[in-house]
């Protein structure tokens, strides 16, 4: 039997609210206006080729390969299902929105929040290294290659908060709000963004499944096909919340992420 990431009692967040999300969406660029230039800066940034170091994280996955609760294609499957539905997933999408929005009117202040929440929201070292380590070196890469110059509210904000020599400037990033400011400062569509961010993470999960259960090439990619409606729906939903709906249920996958803090061998960070 397989083991789900979540605990199996648990009640599922709401599903999409339309009044809510139209509301919202009214104020975020959609894929009606996504462009070729747009289109090729998204796929440069959530590209396994962006040097941040995605490969050498499982996100807690070999933990639990190695108790053998994930075993093959079909366990992979709902293991990542549940990620995607109520752990990081979701709430690093209502990160990346809520930072985009924050960017976008010039509100460095409530970037440095979200920055600061990003943070504090993991449920282990690991964990913290993961995202940490990602988002940092993400906004190093589109510092040193992608620096927005335009004087957009957005592009003022990723500059001030990537001006080190001020000494003001955040030291660590979450992933999220990196991806998200620097989407707002190239003013990338929101619901894109977000959905290839969502698609970049289960790639890399499945990577390391490849890997480590190991699993064939071909059945990771049937498990991405599979989750395109899982990402759309996570997307959808996210896109329609906000702070208060963040939080996680995904605890088998957290406690993994802590038991693997203490393993002796192992081919990944987290």
């Amino acid at each position: 039997m397989i083991r789900r990431a979540v605990p199996m009692a648990m009640v599922r967040p709401r599903a999409m609210i339309t009044g809510t999300k139209a509301t919202i969406m009214d104020t975020l660029m959609t894929t009606d206006a996504v462009s070729s230039a747009a289109l090729y800066r998204l796929l440069a940034f959530l590209s396994p080729a962006f040097p941040i170091g995605a490969y050498t994280y499982s996100h807690g996955l070999e933990q639990v390969i190695e108790e053998g609760e994930v075993t093959d294609a079909q366990g992979l499957k709902t293991w990542l299902e549940d990620v995607l539905r109520f752990g990081a997933g979701r709430s690093d999408i209502i990160l990346t929105k809520e930072t985009m929005l924050a960017a976008s009117r010039g509100d460095e202040a409530a970037v440095r929040d979200l920055n600061d929440l990003g943070l504090a929201l993991q449920p282990s070292r690991e964990r913290h290294l993961e995202t940490s380590a990602q988002g940092t070196a993400f906004i190093g890469a589109v510092v040193q290659a992608w620096r927005p110059e335009d004087d957009s509210p957005a592009s003022r904000v990723f500059n001030n908060l990537t001006d080190l020599s001020s000494g003001s400037a955040p030291k660590s990033w979450p992933y999220p709000v990196a991806v998200g400011l620097t989407a707002a400062a190239w003013r990338l569509p929101t619901d894109a963004t977000a959905t290839g961010l969502l698609h970049a993470f289960s790639a890399n999960i499945i990577s390391a499944a490849v890997r480590a259960v190991p699993l064939g090439q071909t059945d990771g990619q049937r498990i991405l096909a599979a989750l395109e409606e899982t990402i759309a729906e996570v997307t959808g939903e996210a896109l329609g919340a906000g702070l208060d709906d963040l939080g996680t249920c995904s605890f088998l996958a957290d406690i993994a992420s802590m038991a693997h803090e203490t393993k002796y061998s192992r081919l990944f960070r987290s």
